[in-house]
């Protein structure tokens, strides 16, 4: 098995190198059931994210101290730690998708600031913040029903065919989407890591490996969506002091 992350550490970027060592370092330990875990480690989770900080006798209240990289190796499995980057990712990419106002869904940067390199968008075409949120749902259900050998939806180049168009609609899909992709991340363990994905959407792969693309590729479009947002004056929520609360229900 050692040897096995090591050869697949030496075949991919830096980054995709750390995260593979990092997972394979818990694979000697024994895969918890998932469903007595909570959706995300609570390790990962800030305090200022999950509940803002509004009342001032809460602000002045002590933190409790952060789990230390020795706690955190008592209990993490390989599907905690993919569930811990993930968290991040779903946090930022649901919450620019909340502050974006609905009357922005259509923006897109200017011809000529970006030019699209793929001839099926247009000339200097990018997506627009809609068509961002989109292609990321569309992508995460790619994601899972690869994960789970079923045939993914097409197109999510171009969105997919989900109906969904208002801003209330894409955040349902997103929401819905990234639900199911923590799902397919929490069923990894040490002894199906490696086991062969097949599909259009980054595979031919393994477990881990498309695990990784699906947490990379939500940061990929989240790195476009903040542009988006201060384009428009709008501060992200994840780089806001107090981030607010994702909501649940729309």
């Amino acid at each position: 098995m050692r040897r096995k992350c090591l050869l697949a550490a030496r075949l991919l970027p830096r980054a995709l190198a750390v995260v593979v060592l990092v997972v394979c370092a818990f694979t000697g330990q024994s895969t918890k059931a998932q469903s007595s875990q909570p959706p995300f480690p609570v390790q990962w989770q800030r305090p200022d994210q999950t509940k803002p900080l509004e009342d001032k006798s809460v602000q002045d209240t002590p933190q409790q101290h952060a789990p230390t990289a020795a706690e955190i190796s008592k209990n993490e499995t390989v599907a905690s730690a993919l569930l811990g980057s993930l968290h991040y990712q779903e946090y930022e990419v649901r919450s620019a998708a909340e502050a974006m106002p609905e009357e922005k869904y259509g923006y897109r940067p200017a011809e000529g600031k970006f030019k699209s390199e793929k001839p099926e968008f247009g000339p200097a075409e990018v997506r627009t913040f809609a068509e961002q949120v989109k292609h990321v749902a569309c992508s995460n259900f790619g994601f899972a029903a690869e994960f789970d050998g079923q045939k993914p939806p097409e197109a999510c180049d171009k969105g997919g065919p989900s109906p969904a168009k208002s801003k209330k609609e894409l955040l349902i899909y997103l929401r819905d989407s990234f639900a199911a992709i923590r799902k397919s991340l929490g069923a990894i363990g040490a002894k199906n890591m490696f086991d062969p994905i097949e599909g259009p959407y980054a595979g031919p792969n393994t477990r881990l490996g498309l695990a990784t693309v699906v947490v990379w590729h939500a940061a990929d479009h989240y790195g476009q969506m903040l542009l988006y947002l201060r384009e428009n004056g709008i501060v992200p929520p994840a780089s806001r002091p107090h981030p607010p609360e994702l909501h649940e229900q729309y």
